[in-house]
């Protein structure tokens, strides 16, 4: 996949409003291993990102570093359990790295989540988060990260 490919393939989709929370979500790999920031598990998440409408969860934001991704996700409280959720993405995300000819296991059990409390707290995240290929050297600007981006924008719905 070329750079141009990848602009093409990650445009942002229609804004979304949502009612309920945007969780900020961090899950790491099984003792920290570097298996993440692959073409084949990008294309896994972002698949499984595209899809996540139909069952009730839109994903913002996200990086994939080597050993542990950041992701922002707005979930249809009615449609969803958090857990089962993130155990749907693990699984997802596993397919890639199957495909890659690493095996199991993948992941720690555990992940963190926090509900973010305001439209400005999501940026201030945000522009936290998607430094991080910068802090570890991997790149000089964040948009050059190639497994980062947005699927859909996010944002608060008020009444």
């Amino acid at each position: 996949m070329t750079a141009d490919d990848r602009k093409q393939r990650l445009h942002r989709l229609d804004r979304i409003f949502l009612r309920t929370p945007i969780y900020f979500v961090t899950t790491c790999t099984n003792n920290r291993s570097a298996i993440l920031a692959t073409k084949s598990v990008h294309q896994a998440f972002i698949r499984f990102a595209e899809k996540g409408p139909g069952h009730g969860a839109w994903i913002g934001a996200y990086v994939l570093m080597a050993d542990h991704l950041h992701v922002f996700v707005g979930l249809d409280d009615q449609k969803i359990d958090f857990p089962g959720w993130m155990k749907s993405l693990k699984n997802a995300l596993s397919k890639g790295l199957r495909f890659d000819g690493i095996s199991s296991p993948h992941w720690q059990k555990d992940f963190f989540d926090h509900v973010l409390r305001s439209e400005e707290s999501y940026e201030e995240k945000w522009n936290y988060v998607r430094e991080n290929p910068v802090r570890a050297g991997l790149v000089k600007r964040w948009h050059d990260w190639p497994f980062g981006g947005e699927i859909f924008d996010l944002e608060y719905y008020c009444e």
